[in-house]
Formats: structure tokens, C-alpha cells, sequence
């Protein structure tokens, strides 16, 4: 196991607080938070439901000093389903102590089939059965992704397993522990460990009335985007790769809250937008429902070649 210095943990906090608007004042406390989590104490148990582990994936693409350091050579220890070394009867024994001992973070990844419990099982226990479970013993749940917060691509239009996203299974069977939203398919490394981070030592960060975190989703990304000047003279681009601003090649920028134009991604390289590619709105609620079509419909109204 690599051992993390003091260094790394007060420079990585001082990127944190940098992002979460905390202040320097913060970053002793920040780097305690983060020490918190390394030495298991801060129990963090992550669930995976109906999900492609997109968003495990995207945290383990963080920079140095990496939340793949933290949460593969830890966290796991308490349980991550995709990280974690233990199978079969060890892996559930170790998520029925956690869950009797309470007292953790949920991270909940992936969405619930709620027509179809066991489409999605762990132990031969129904994720529903077992989320509700380990929400009831959760100090605080973190729902991480798109498919967790709304229902993502499993709960299309006709999907056949009725998923819901594990907040609104989670309402609907009357659990009420404290929440938090890190939408996003997937959502930037940035955003879930900025606040696992505060919420380890600041409590729940200021949130918007959907639960997120105001300080990465406090704004629309129309509003940081780069192209913005280009959108106010009506200079739009009309194929792709052109310059201009890209609504009418169906970004969905105007809808979705989010900072990926001004925070960027793999390791502060690049951003969709930055790459000549419309924003596709994989933090907004209404990611791959039918209601994102209207929006995109009228985007690309008035495009060359019907496009």
C-alpha cells in the first residue's frame, strides 16, 4: 500500500477548496477530511445498481494526488463494488457488517429496476431491497451519476425493467436521509470527491433545490461557455467542427447545469464543447428522455442540409 504524504493531501485541498469556493482558510480542515477518508475514518460504502460503472471509471481518471488512491487503497476496505477485491460470500458479508455497524456515506451509482427487482441482484438480494437497507444506515447518500439521480439511459422511454433513479425509489419507499445529487454521465472525479470532502467536515454543502452541490452545478453551462460571445452576435456553426456557437447543431448547454466548460476533463485537457462537439446534457434530468428532443428538434431547425 503507497503511503500518501501530509504534502499531497494539503495540495490536493487546496484544490478542493479552490473549486468548492471555500477559501484558503479551508484547506487544513479540507486536508483533514481527505486524511479522514484514507484511514477508513470516514466509511464510505458505494452500491451499484443498474449502471455501466461509467462513474467509478471517471474517478479513477482523477489527477495526482488521485481519488484512485484514496478510494481503491481504502475505501474499499469499507466496500466498492467494482473496485473491491472481495467476491461472492466475503463481498456480502462485508456490505451486512457495514450496513449493521451504520454510521457511513452511501454512494449509490446506477439506477433501480423497480418493474423488474431481480434484474439487478448482489447476494441473490434485490439492489432495491438491499439500497433501501443501506440507506436507512447512511449518515448521508450520495447519488452519483446521471442513472442514480434521474434515471438515466436504464430508465428510458420503454425500458423494460421500470427503472427509477435510487433518489425517487428512495422517496418512494419513505426514506428520508440526508441527500445529495452528482449528476452526470459521468459525473466529473472533481465534483464527487469535492463533496465527499465537505461533507466529511463541513457538513451538506450549499445545494439547489434538486439536491446538487451549488458550487459545481450553480450554473448553466451556456452561461461558461467559451463560444458564448458567438452565440450573442447569432454567429453559428453549421456543420460540425465549424466555429461558432453550437446550438443549432443541438447543444443542450441551455438546459444543463453543470461547470465542464470551465473545469474541463482528463486532467483539465479538454471539454466537449472545447472539442467541437454540442454539450448532450448528460447532467440534466431530462438526460435520454423524450423530453430532450423538443429542445434538440428546435436547435437544429434551420441548419444546412436539415441537419
Amino acid at each position: 500500500m503507497n503511503a500518501i504524504s501530509r504534502r499531497d493531501f494539503l495540495q490536493y485541498s487546496s484544490r478542493l477548496s479552490a473549486l468548492l469556493g471555500l477559501g484558503a482558510g479551508a484547506v487544513p480542515e479540507l486536508a483533514q477530511a481527505l486524511e479522514n477518508l484514507a484511514t477508513g475514518a470516514a466509511p464510505v460504502l458505494w452500491l451499484q445498481g443498474q449502471s455501466c460503472s461509467g462513474c467509478s471509471v471517471s474517478l479513477l481518471d482523477s489527477e495526482a494526488p488521485t481519488p484512485a488512491q484514496l478510494l481503491t487503497q481504502y475505501i474499499s476496505l469499507c466496500f466498492h463494488q467494482t473496485l473491491s477485491t472481495a467476491t461472492g460470500h466475503v463481498a456480502v458479508d462485508t456490505v451486512n457488517k457495514t450496513i449493521a455497524r451504520g454510521g457511513y456515506l452511501l454512494c449509490v451509482e446506477g439506477a433501480v429496476p423497480a418493474g423488474m427487482p431481480r434484474a439487478c441482484t448482489f447476494g441473490d438480494e434485490p439492489f432495491g431491497t438491499q439500497l433501501l437497507r443501506a440507506a436507512r444506515n447512511a449518515k448521508a447518500i450520495v447519488t452519483v451519476g446521471t442513472c442514480a439521480c434521474h434515471g438515466g439511459i436504464p430508465a428510458a422511454e420503454n425500458n423494460p425493467t421500470g427503472s427509477v433513479s435510487a433518489s425517487e425509489y428512495l422517496l418512494a419507499n419513505g426514506v428520508q436521509a440526508p441527500s445529495i445529487a452528482i449528476p452526470g454521465c459521468p459525473p466529473h472525479p472533481d465534483w464527487i470527491v469535492g463533496t465527499l470532502a465537505h461533507v466529511l467536515k463541513f457538513g451538506l454543502p450549499p445545494m439547489d433545490q434538486a439536491g446538487r452541490p451549488k458550487a459545481f452545478f450553480g450554473r448553466l453551462l451556456h452561461d461558461q461557455c467559451p463560444r458564448f460571445a458567438d452565440y450573442e452576435r447569432e454567429n453559428y456553426a453549421r456543420e460540425l467542427g465549424d466555429e461558432g456557437c453550437l446550438f443549432k447543431l443541438g447543444c443542450l448547454g441551455p438546459i444543463t447545469s453543470a461547470d465542464c466548460t470551465v473545469r474541463n476533463w482528463n486532467g483539465a485537457i479538454n471539454n466537449c464543447i472545447k472539442s467541437r462537439a454540442p454539450c448532450i446534457g448528460c447532467a440534466s434530468k431530462d438526460f435520454a428522455k423524450r423530453t430532450h428532443f423538443p429542445m434538440l428538434t428546435q436547435n437544429l431547425s434551420g441548419t444546412t442540409g436539415g441537419r
